[in-house]
């Protein structure tokens, strides 16, 4: 940063409170070399800078409503000034010596940009992580789930290879809250876990998973927590750079190539970034061991459907069908750079083609050319346009600081193909709009105001429609605010929201199995409008009781309203395999007859719609400094009306035929038991509780050696298991650094899972061991990094507890990756 910008930055400053000269300083390490590209934030006035080459910085004395200077840089410990009498004390006193030294941190301090105030992976009352740089390069997978799955606290959905989403704490689907760039992504991934989620890890900086006070500025969806992705989509400053990066994987024969660019022309900068990944079917452990699933549990403790689909695993060749993918997209964006901020647009295009394995069912009956025409299976088309502008303008003035514009319009479209026949089509538009107003110091608390529109539209076109279409509109209101008291900070937040979900239709259903398992009769019924209006409440407190220790502490009431899915879905979900139904229906059986009505006979209110309310209490425990260095979690979470998915315990016979076939007589035995479950969404009280924790030792300079676990507990308030639960783990990390050689091994150890609901069985634990080596060569302006990768060295048979398909899918087989990256 030169010192013709920090001037330009000074002249548009309202009242200057010091007379004008530049100050320069030098950051060093304890050894006394300079340290490059630190981040030093002067707070009030929203003005940041970095030192050079040479840990250099220069500064003008004369910018004002300076009440905090913040000093961050990668691998080390973060230093904070506060200015609370700036007649008193000025940026002369802050670096009078010119020099500041700053400290190696064991535990990475990581700026988080998911929150408007200021706040790093070690200064929040709740854990975030933040995954960058190399460590987002080394784990950086075909889908966001796979991507995160190895995070402490963070499991995956996994349909197969491209389809897999984060469980964070045991909550998925609408209970997390996938961003880009604090917009929501607008895709059906949280309608259903065999949705891809519609986000590239090959092109982004860095990825945040929050909990907490933070994730009250993005809704009711965030009750679980929020899972950010940061790209440069929309440039925030000046630069000149390319990256690039290429891949093979021996798994998947997959080859990806990926890039971004960034240039700029005067006071503009503009940003470029392309990826292209294509693969074949998965190889996967062969003929792999059948385990007894009922060693633990009694068989009439399971239904029809659950010793048909649970208890036989599909047998394996040493391929994982139907799941290869072809996946692309592209951004391009540009910013227009003001002396007090940005301006800036951005349009990518994102399409994705993938099989979704274990729906390419035949008989052994079947005829060649039959079975070739069911092989292809299941293939699930997603296409997105997304538009996007951000602006961030900061001001000089005694009551806001700073104003941060977001807004994005996100086209989605789902198709699952069928035997190359379209059987379904989702579609959904959503638009949003929010504005974060940062607040002046006022007594020494640091504020933002949040102002939050979105709207989606979404509709369900086919047989397999599950959901009717529907309108969800909500407009919010939320507010963070902290504040240090000597060596504890105080940070609270509130948000309210009004919640309008609209439904075209709902339908009503007759079963009979005794006289006909496929005559069924539906009934249309007006249109649904219900509102809603969820409040939540934070408060968190970050205590600094040693020098290189700290304490947080953190209560959170957070309200949710459920999703047009979990109260009105009708229909087969082919996905999961299951018959949805949601909670605004009731069933009734009179012996084999059951009867599905909308609750009270079609005549629904808004009282009718219970809120899924979270209390949350979190204790957080970290070290970060010295050659050892821990965080520690622990967290107890109760929920009233925690909708959730039960087993009915019948099955609903689904002609799966798109209108073109028909069950005849003569055809009903051989089709006998081969319906869908019946699942009903009901609100149920719950809780979970679990422990997480990361321990790494610094053995020399050149080794370091990290330690993981986490488990967790999800139970009924009566004591009962909540379905697809995720298993413990614990995991070990040795790195080694040479001058240009780094080393990477792990081992994670997946226990069994054996706290299971009646229609679910017990699932085996396994081993993972990894390993990334890489070597860093440089030529004039290019630097490259040969990689080479690889993963399941153990050829483990791994089954993912929480998918609903653990019985069709293994995790891969024994795999290598080599690719280079390069960067100029």
């Amino acid at each position: 940063m030169n010192k013709f910008f920090v001037a330009s930055i000074a002249a548009i400053l309202i009242a200057p409170a010091y007379s004008a000269h530049d100050i320069s300083g030098k950051i060093v390490d304890q050894s006394g070399n300079p340290i490059a590209n630190v981040k030093i934030e002067f707070h009030g006035s929203n003005l940041t800078i970095y030192s050079d080459k040479q840990g250099q910085f220069s500064v003008s004395e004369s910018i004002d409503h300076v009440d905090e200077i913040h000093i961050s840089a990668r691998g080390y410990n973060h230093l904070s000034f506060k200015l609370e009498d700036q007649t008193d004390k000025t940026l002369s006193s802050i670096f009078l010596d010119q020099t500041i030294v700053l400290t190696p941190a064991i535990i990475e301090h990581i700026d988080v940009y998911a929150t408007p105030l200021h706040g790093s992976t070690l200064e929040s009352a709740t854990p975030i992580t933040v995954l960058s740089d190399s460590d987002l390069k080394n784990k950086h997978s075909a889908t966001l789930g796979e991507t995160l799955k190895a995070e402490v606290g963070v499991h995956s959905t996994y349909y197969g290879p491209v389809s897999s989403s984060p469980i964070i704490r045991g909550l998925d689907g609408p209970r997390v809250m996938i961003s880009q760039n604090g917009l929501d992504v607008g895709d059906a991934s949280r309608v259903g876990p065999d949705h891809v989620v519609s986000t590239e890890t090959s092109t982004v900086k860095q990825i945040e998973i929050l909990r907490g006070p933070a994730t009250l500025f993005y809704g009711s969806g965030a009750i679980g927590g929020v899972i950010n992705i940061v790209d440069n989509r929309i440039p925030t400053e000046a630069e000149d750079s390319l990256n690039f990066q290429t891949s093979v994987n021996s798994a998947s024969n997959e080859t990806e190539f990926a890039f971004d660019a960034n240039t700029t022309y005067e006071q503009f900068a503009f940003h470029l970034d392309a990826f292209w990944r294509d693969s074949d079917d998965l190889k996967v452990p062969a003929n792999p061991t059948v385990e007894d699933e009922h060693d633990e549990h009694d068989e009439d403790d399971h239904d029809d459907h659950d010793e048909e689909d649970h208890d036989e695993h599909d047998d394996f060749d040493g391929t994982l069908e139907n799941s290869a993918s072809e996946s692309s997209g592209y951004t391009f964006g540009t910013s227009y750079l003001l002396d007090n901020g940005f301006v800036g647009v951005s349009y990518g295009e994102l399409t994705k083609t993938y099989g979704i394995p274990g729906h390419a069912e035949h008989s052994e009956e079947e005829s060649e050319e039959e079975h070739d025409e069911h092989e292809a299976g299941v293939v699930g088309d997603m296409e997105q346009k997304r538009f996007q502008m951000i602006s961030e303008l900061s001001f000089g003035n005694q009551l806001i600081s700073a104003i941060n514009t977001k807004f994005a319009l996100t086209n989605y479209q789902h198709a699952e193909i069928e035997d190359g026949q379209v059987g379904t089509t989702f579609n959904s538009d959503t638009t949003q709009l929010k504005s974060d107003f940062l607040l002046a110091e006022i007594a020494g608390w640091h504020g933002a105001i949040s102002l939050e529109y979105k709207q989606n539209d979404f509709e369900a076109i086919g047989d397999e429609a599950f959901t009717p279409p529907s309108t969800t509109q909500s407009i919010g209101l939320g507010m963070l605010a902290e504040k240090h008291f000597d060596n504890i900070l105080v940070q609270l937040g509130a948000r309210i929201e009004s919640t309008t979900l609209t439904v075209d239709e709902l339908t009503e259903i007759e079963h009979d199995e005794e006289e006909d398992e496929h005559d069924h009769e539906a009934h249309g019924h007006e249109a649904l409008d219900l509102s809603m209006t969820p409040v939540s409440l934070s408060a968190g407190i970050v205590w600094d009781f040693a020098k290189g220790y700290n304490l947080g502490l953190s209560y959170s009431r957070s309200e949710r309203a459920p999703s047009a899915g979990e109260l009105v879905a009708f229909g087969p979900h082919i996905g999961t395999k299951t018959f949805e139904i949601g909670a605004l229906y009731d069933i009734e059986q009179e012996g084999d007859e059951y009867h599905v009505e909308l609750l009270n006979h079609g005549d629904i209110q808004s009282d009718d719609v219970k809120l899924e309310t979270a209390n949350n209490l979190e204790l957080s425990l970290r070290k970060f400094s010295g050659d050892f260095g821990f965080v520690f979690n622990a967290f107890y979470n109760q929920i009233d009306n925690y909708y959730y998915q039960q087993n009915q315990n019948w099955e609903y016979e689904f002609e799966h035929s798109h209108g073109e076939e028909e069950v005849d007589e003569d055809d009903h035995e051989e089709h006998e038991g081969s319906g869908l479950p019946v699942y009903l969404y009901s609100p149920e009280d719950v809780k979970f509780m679990g422990i997480e924790g990361q321990f790494t030792w610094r053995l020399n300079p050149d080794f370091k050696l990290t330690t993981q676990f986490d488990s967790i507990i999800g139970e009924l308030s009566n004591g009962d298991a909540l379905p697809r639960i995720p298993p413990s783990r614990v995991g070990f990390r040795l790195n080694y650094e040479l001058d240009a050689t780094s080393i990477e091994m792990s081992y994670m150890e997946t226990m069994k899972q054996s706290e299971v609901t009646d229609s679910e069985t017990p699932t085996d634990g396994y081993s993972m061991l990894d390993f990334v080596v890489s070597h860093h060569v440089s030529f004039n302006q290019l630097d490259l990094t040969a990689f080479v990768k690889g993963n399941n060295l153990l050829n483990s048979e791994a089954r993912v507890h929480t998918s609903f398909l653990k019985n069709e899918t293994l995790l891969p087989s024994r795999g290598f990756t080599v690719g280079v990256r390069g960067q100029f």
